[in-house]
């Protein structure tokens, strides 16, 4: 019977394949107390239950880097670095010895505390990783108990998986030669499952509620990942159509392709830059494959956030080297010190409890503060910049005096490396993150002091909004199209120019195919998107004449709501 629901497109292109639904083996632990002298036994039996996962997640983390890189293999070190967290291990003794449950009783409630812990923090990444902690807890449950893993990897024919969620394990272990694509019911545009399609370019749809009550296994299913649409029994007409659609899919990631080599350059000779933002050396590659030119947001936080501590200069050195050394020294690396606060969290410092978080300790403010993180920080960066060519920004700026402020530390950091003797980048340029509306406003006074701005889209349209972009039932306010948005990245733009600098965007509007056209217009000089968008992207540009985006440019910036934007900008397209 024909079935049809939508979720998330979060890897482009179009699957046509009979369907393999993945239904995990419950396992229900009996919570029947044990004698007072059986704790021994199931400590015992738990410690070989971790032995045994760790020693499994090792091999993940070997075949992750051969199979996908060293990206995806990040993901199995951070599962090792929970299996190896104390916390986990003491909460499931405890358990046993205090409240005398049985080992994988034990394991299924200390991993149920733990992970709830995790999904109440306020950032949606770190919300995610709570399936991590799941993940790592049912592979320890399953040593435990001898229950048998499902697993992904030795399937006979094409198919599309369909789950309620897919494991980290799961997605890595999949047979990619067969697996054409996959849907879950579960999952967001920052899950691993998520972030592993795309590293794979298979495609995928998450956030599908209720598309297994529409799947048993064995139909044929249409995976439309441009649009979201999830297509079960579909009519011959419907498949034909939706071949075609693939094909032209497929046609024209071919002729993006071939632009790799090419520059982001309008057909009247206007050039712009095109850089990619990563969260880490593991990004590197699909930013070298699609062609970026440099890297306009190196988010330094993944280092601080996928860890157990503040990392120290070495750790930072180590990770801000390997990405400089890789881009060379003709692809600048623009790395943002620490972004921590707000919607994002570290599970080992306990930030106190803000009314309006997005509004407080974050950022600068927090560096500013924490001096002793924050030249820790600028440490590693100039000791890297050495390896390439760095350049330093940093977030949240309201005023010139935090600027000169943090330059100033900065300044403190060149002086000791040079009394310790250690070399570093002496002529590193510094600029700011753009992403508050006082910014906006004095951006004529503080181009004077640094050699850049980039517009950081996401956070200034919910400032310049006064719209939550985290909260639902006001998202469809949040509009980085909307007028006073558009003015106020022209406004930043025309200060940089006027004082002989240059203006980036790192937002995910620098990725929108709608405004390409009315950013390259307005004079934007540097795009800086998901690698996976500058393809596409750069054909938007190389089929501009750079006097019609100027034009089209002057129509946006004098309308009068987003919609008319949109019109004039016009529809948005896929590759």
């Amino acid at each position: 019977m024909r079935f049809e629901c939508r979720g998330i497109p979060v890897s482009d292109g179009i699957a046509i394949a009979r369907a393999v639904v993945l239904r995990p083996v419950e396992i229900t632990p009996d919570p029947a107390e044990i004698a007072p002298d059986g704790a021994e036994a199931e400590l015992s039996r738990f410690s070989e239950a971790l032995a045994a996962a760790k020693e499994q997640i090792e091999a993940l983390v070997e075949s992750a880097a051969e199979r996908l890189g060293e990206q995806q293999a990040e993901i199995f070190r951070a599962h090792l670095s929970v299996l190896e967290d104390p916390v986990l291990e003491e909460t499931i003794q405890n358990k046993i010895t205090q409240e005398r449950h049985n080992a994988p009783y034990a394991i299924a409630e200390g991993i149920k505390e733990i992970a709830a812990l995790f999904q109440q923090l306020r950032d949606p990444y770190l919300q995610e990783r709570a399936a991590d902690i799941r993940d790592v807890g049912r592979r320890i449950l399953e040593n435990a108990t001898g229950a048998a893993r499902v697993e992904l990897s030795c399937l006979t024919e094409d198919c599309i998986v369909a789950a309620r969620d897919l494991t980290p394990s799961e997605t890595v272990s999949m047979d990619f030669a067969h697996t054409l694509g996959f849907v879950t019911e579960l999952g967001g545009r920052t899950s691993h499952t998520a972030i592993i399609s795309r590293s794979m370019e298979i495609p995928a749809v998450v956030g599908a509620a209720g598309v297994l009550e529409g799947i048993s296994g064995g139909e044929t299913v249409i995976l439309d990942a441009l649009d979201g649409c999830v297509v079960v029994d579909p009519t011959a007409a419907e498949i034909e159509c939706y071949e075609g659609k693939r094909r032209d899919f497929l046609r024209r990631r071919e002729a993006l392709a071939a632009l790799r080599a090419l520059p982001a350059q309008t057909r009247d000779g206007k050039r712009f830059e095109l850089c990619a933002n990563i969260g880490g050396p593991g990004d590197l590659a699909g930013a070298v494959k699609y062609g970026a030119q440099g890297v306009g947001l190196y988010r330094t936080e993944f280092l601080y956030m996928n860890n157990t501590h503040f990392p120290s200069e070495e750790e930072q050195f180590a990770a801000y080297r390997e990405v400089t050394a890789e881009m060379g020294a003709q692809s600048p690396v623009i790395v943002r010190t620490l972004d921590i606060g707000g919607d994002k969290d570290l599970p080992y410092y306990a930030f106190e409890r803000e009314d309006n978080p997005f509004l407080g300790w974050r950022a600068i403010r927090m560096c500013l503060d924490r001096r002793d993180l924050f030249k820790t920080q600028l440490r590693a960066i100039l000791r890297a910049g050495v390896f390439g060519k760095l350049r330093i920004m940093f977030p949240m700026i309201i005023s010139l005096e935090e600027l000169l402020a943090a330059r100033e530390i900065l300044e403190e950091c060149r002086k000791e490396l040079r009394a310790e003797g250690v070399p570093f980048q002496e002529d590193i340029e510094v600029g700011i993150m753009v992403e508050t509306p006082a910014a906006v406003m004095m951006a004529d006074v503080l181009a004077a002091y640094v050699d850049f701005f980039s517009i950081g889209t996401n956070d200034l349209t919910q400032y310049t909004l006064a719209v939550d972009r985290g909260n639902p039932r006001i998202a469809g306010r949040y509009d980085p199209l909307h007028p006073a948005v558009l003015r106020s990245i022209k406004r930043v733009i025309d200060a940089s120019h006027a004082a002989g600098k240059w203006t980036g965007m790192c937002g995910e509007l620098a990725g929108d195919l709608r405004a390409a056209a009315l950013l390259a217009g307005m004079g934007l000089d540097e795009f800086s998107m998901t690698a996976s968008s500058i393809p596409s992207v750069k054909k938007q540009l190389r089929d501009l004449d750079f006097s019609d985006a100027r034009a089209l440019a002057e129509r946006a910036l004098a309308a009068a709501t987003a919609d008319e934007v949109r019109r004039i900008a016009g529809p948005r397209g896929h590759i």
